[in-house]
């Protein structure tokens, strides 16, 4: 069985000391099949689409606005419904002008005491996302953010996040899987990818604890990534660290992965599986 490793830049992460058009240019120079960003709502949307239309990578995702500063979102927020909704248009508009082609709707921070409102307030958050995805060919994200990097954070788990997926029940609305934070809230990977992979539009990693480069710690991600490519995953997987020593000095870990051949366990029996060489 063959397998390619697909690799998105995430920009929030990767070349931060560069404008955002000049970043989208040095991820295709490295070799990356795409971009995602965070908050690029500061940079003229007009000068993104050029660099992209220059590079020609596409844009798999953006996120919604945080708030004010050390917020995590607003749509499960009851009394920052409004916002949040303003906040999830300015998300899609944005989205039309660069091509992305995912929201992820981010949740926000809630006191313990407020489940039932605030999990009425992000289903209706959601559904009027899922409204503007399905006009516009688009996928909603949410994504479990954990305890230790985000303290309060409504969404912490993915069984939460399937809980709400299968709640809202919308075509649209899929699981950003960040295999950083799942490994921080209960670990084993592979088998809760397994278990949730019809429900999961994307795909983001880092290493774990230090959230750098993925050559250290605790996950092995040269051989869990071609795992999840043979269960089943087509996708990409979205670079979400934070550089050691400057993103370009970092990326031997992305030609080790592009070349690594996988030998692993089949589902039921051993077998040899050769990865192909990616591009670039």
């Amino acid at each position: 069985m063959t397998a390619r490793l697909r690799f998105s830049a995430n920009l929030g992460f990767l070349w931060t000391e560069l404008a955002l058009p000049d970043a989208i240019r040095r991820a295709k120079a490295a070799g990356f099949q795409a971009v995602e960003f965070q908050w690029p709502y500061e940079t003229d949307a007009g000068a993104m689409a050029e660099a992209l239309r220059e590079t020609g990578l596409p844009v798999l995702s953006l996120n919604t606005r945080k708030g004010n500063p050390g917020e995590f979102g607003l749509s499960a927020l009851p009394d920052r419904e409004e916002e949040a909704r303003e906040a999830i248009e300015e998300a899609f508009a944005y989205a039309d002008k660069v091509g992305a082609g995912a929201i992820h709707v981010m949740a926000g921070i809630a006191s313990a005491g407020d489940v039932e409102p605030t999990q009425r307030t992000f289903d209706r958050s959601l559904h009027f996302a899922c409204d503007l995805a399905e006009r516009s060919g688009r996928t909603v994200l949410i994504e479990p953010l954990n305890a230790r990097d985000a303290p309060g954070y409504v969404l912490r788990t993915i069984e939460q996040a399937a809980t709400i997926v299968s709640r809202v029940d919308r075509p649209s609305l899929r699981i950003l899987f960040d295999c950083y934070h799942v490994q921080i809230e209960g670990g084993d990977l592979l088998r809760r990818f397994q278990q949730h992979r019809a429900r999961i539009g994307h795909i983001q990693f880092a290493a774990v604890p230090s959230r750098t480069e993925p050559d250290e710690g605790e996950v092995a991600y040269d051989r869990l990534l071609p795992l999840l490519v043979s269960e089943g995953w087509n996708g990409f997987f979205g670079a979400e660290y934070r550089p050691r020593e400057g993103t370009d000095a970092g990326l031997g870990w992305k030609r080790r992965f592009e070349g690594h051949c996988d030998r692993g366990i089949a589902a039921d029996n051993l077998m040899e599986r050769e990865c192909m060489h990616a591009d670039g």
